[in-house]
């Protein structure tokens, strides 16, 4: 079955964003207990390449069907999940990248949408329910998007880019911050 990437985000309102989030079909992670338990022989690089038995996974395809799979739990461990059983992965900084990102603002409340694409193609709207996360320290930051099921994307830089571009629009740089869909994001790492 042939594979068709959404467009770019450039070329897209806020209403077609939006859409091309809720399109997407997922499994039911959070409704499946597996009984079995074992290592996947998997990892993920921080760089975004997925490797299984240290060789990478050069299927794209492949790698957008085992990332709807993946789930963190409460001690950060990350897991790839069926119906019958979970593998651990590991996963050097975050599972997924964040590589573009796009502000939209809502036209019946004139609020801010960030709307971020990811390495696999997924399209995810910042706000309360998807936050944004800064670590590192303020000389060399790093900024996460929360995806689903406790997984976290990393902004890479040109996205990162992006983002403080859109703040220092928005904010002083002194409390640099941004908002979307009625949350508010500080940009700045904790000293």
């Amino acid at each position: 079955m042939p594979y068709d990437p959404p467009p770019e985000l450039a070329g897209l309102s806020l209403s077609e964003i939006a859409a091309l989030a809720q399109s997407r079909r997922l499994p039911p992670l959070d409704q499946w207990s597996p009984a079995h338990s074992g290592e996947s022989h998997m990892r993920i690089q921080a760089d975004g390449t997925w490797l299984h038995e240290g060789s990478p996974i050069t299927r794209p395809a492949m790698v957008r069907a085992f990332a709807t799979l993946l789930m963190r739990d409460a001690d950060a461990q990350h897991w790839l999940v069926t119906p019958h059983e979970r593998l651990a992965i590991a996963v050097d900084d975050a599972a997924l990248i964040a590589i573009d990102m796009g502000v939209r603002h809502d036209p019946a409340t004139g609020e801010a949408v960030l709307a971020f694409r990811l390495n696999t193609d997924d399209i995810v709207l910042c706000g309360p329910e998807h936050p944004l996360r800064v670590a590192g320290t303020p000389d060399v930051p790093a900024f996460y998007l929360a995806v689903r099921h406790g997984v976290e994307a990393r902004l890479n830089r040109s996205t990162y880019g992006q983002l403080v571009a859109h703040a220092l629009d928005v904010s002083p740089p002194e409390a640099l911050g941004v908002s979307s869909r009625g949350a508010h994001f500080a940009l700045v790492p904790p000293a």
